[in-house]
């Protein structure tokens, strides 16, 4: 069946050659029983299209881009991210999309990757992991034409589509956990402070203790940077003012705060107890067990594609937003029965 035609295949299935084109590219108004006819003879055949002129004809490239606007280095250890591409990628894969992956780690890659990123007939469309507030690049995909959504609440996200999680009532639940459990003087590391999400977890962490009439101590706070070094630092600084449990914003950050107070001659929780937020799955699992908020990330990933290819489909520029919930995950980090 070599070298068949789009004719052939019309000829085939009883149906005309402009039929054939519209169910190859997925275009709708094509009746449910004569798309199956069609695509039972293109399996019966092995007719391939020929992406190149599918392509120019459809004005479509089927590549999503991918941009993730950390180091290298966090990217490869840090274990939200393979989850989070593996959620993208096979999601492209069903949409028979192919996954561009852009890795900004100075003003040097920006300024490279944007206009590949940018330039027209290139992608049709682009993922965007959120980064700090003001970041330069976000605001620089804003104004080009082409469908994007963010992964994380933006600065400015008046006009433009993202996916996030419920950052503070997530923070909240973790650390009025905490103090259900008998703490008081509760820490925190945060995220970056200039990011959605360092923000907005801080904030679930100050709402728990001012809606207990628990006064804020400000050396209980620790900004940290979502990394193992980030946390084990912080925990240095949180080590002489005594607390009694740590809500860490990220899972990484208190892998490295529970090693910092092994390192101490402090136990976990018997000295200090731990909630994280994210519940990653880590190469070692940490000891003890983590109590952490759960957050779906490979969800994230497969729903910002389909958010993303609606989006292209139907040419539809209006913002979108999906805001997804958490749950608190108990283990033995907090004190509590470990359920």
């Amino acid at each position: 069946m070599a070298n068949l035609t789009l004719e052939d295949i019309a000829k085939k299935a009883g149906v005309s050659r402009s039929t054939v084109s519209r169910v190859i590219n997925n275009q709708p108004n094509v009746r449910g029983i004569v798309r199956d006819r069609v695509m039972e003879v293109i399996k019966d055949t092995g007719y391939q299209p020929n992406m190149a002129a599918r392509s120019l004809a459809s004005q479509r490239t089927s590549m999503i881009g991918l941009v993730l606007m950390h180091s290298v280095t966090s990217f490869f250890t840090d274990p939200y991210f393979p989850r989070l591409v593996q959620g993208i990628a096979q999601r492209c894969t069903h949409h028979d999309n192919t996954l561009g992956l852009f890795l900004i780690t100075s003003t040097e890659d920006e300024e490279k990757v944007f206009p590949r990123v940018s330039r027209s007939g290139l992608l049709d469309g682009v993922i965007v992991q959120a980064g700090h507030h003001g970041d330069p690049l976000v605001s620089r995909l804003e104004e080009i034409e082409i469908p994007k959504i963010i992964i994380g609440r933006p600065s400015n996200p008046d006009n433009v589509s993202y996916i996030d999680v419920e950052n503070v009532e997530g923070a909240y639940i973790a650390v009025s956990h905490l103090l259900q459990n008998g703490h008081r003087r509760i820490g925190t590391i945060t995220g970056p402070l200039d990011s959605s999400a360092g923000d907005d977890r801080q904030r679930g962490y100050l709402n728990a203790l001012q809606e207990r009439q628990i006064p804020v101590e400000e050396e209980l706070i620790v900004e940290g940077d979502f990394s193992e070094a980030g946390g084990y630092h912080a925990m240095k600084k949180l080590l002489p003012v005594q607390p009694e449990a740590v809500f860490a914003a990220s899972d990484i950050m208190a892998v490295g705060a529970m090693r910092a107070v092994r390192e101490a001659g402090l136990k976990i929780p018997d000295d200090i107890a731990f909630v994280g937020f994210d519940d990653l799955q880590m190469p070692i699992p940490p000891n003890p067990l983590l109590t952490t908020v759960r957050q779906p990330i490979y969800r994230f990933g497969v729903t910002a594609v389909d958010i993303l290819i609606d989006m292209i489909n139907h040419e539809n520029t209006t913002p979108r937003r999906v805001i997804m919930s958490t749950e608190l995950v108990i283990r033995e980090s907090c004190g509590s029965k470990y359920q």
